[in-house]
């Protein structure tokens, strides 16, 4: 499947089990949700790369989706790769 665009927006996910979910790629409505509640305990540079992050990790996901990556049935397992393919990203480009 192609997507032609993904949103983006800035909610307040809530948290649970004990932590707060970070971001979310949400098929559904072709978007990224970043998460407001972990933001707001943020400034300046640490919030902007929490940011960037977020939204590498949830491209590896919309990657997923498409059929451009292999999906995995593990929840662990695709959310490791995500993790690696936004830490390869973001040191691209610094």
């Amino acid at each position: 499947m192609n997507l032609t665009k993904v949103n983006l927006f800035f909610e307040d996910l809530g948290g649970g089990g004990g932590f707060d979910v970070r971001s979310e790629f949400d098929p559904s409505e072709s978007a990224i949700r970043i998460n407001t509640r972990v933001l707001n305990k943020m400034k300046g540079d640490e919030a902007q790369r929490f940011i960037e992050h977020a939204i590498a990790h949830e491209l590896y996901h919309v990657l997923e989706y498409c059929g451009d990556v292999e999906r995995s049935t593990k929840r662990s397992v695709s959310e490791a790769r995500a993790e690696r393919f936004a830490q390869m990203l973001l040191e691209t480009r610094a």
